[in-house]
């Protein structure tokens, strides 16, 4: 996995790409964890380069919102792949992530 972070307006930006599962999902973690600490609220994660993701990556996901809802937070996704979109379909994730299909889609919804 490679992470490539930018802010814009406020909103943290980080890039994934290759593969978010157990062998990558903790050094993912920590660097949310990192920038929630940090006082960081608004977050687009842009999976236009993510080609795999398994439950582990789910999970961070699903820790990183829960931790941004307690924090009057917001978490957005972009850029899913169909066979990407198709796992957090299958985990029933869709209903707890925003999506969208492009980085600046994702950007408007802090608007």
């Amino acid at each position: 996995m490679q992470l490539t972070e930018d802010k814009k307006q406020g909103i943290v930006i980080l890039q994934v790409a290759g593969r978010l599962d157990s062998n990558t999902s903790n050094p993912f973690q920590e660097k949310l964890a990192q920038l929630i600490g940090q006082g960081e609220k608004c977050f687009v994660i842009d999976f236009s380069n993510l080609d795999y993701i398994s439950s582990a990556g789910l999970r961070v996901l699903l820790w990183t919102v829960k931790q941004l809802n307690n924090a009057d937070g917001k978490l957005v996704l972009s850029s899913l792949k169909d066979y990407i979109r198709e796992v957090f379909d299958i985990a029933g994730f869709i209903p707890i992530f925003p999506l969208f299909g492009s980085k600046e889609e994702a950007l408007s919804a802090f608007e």
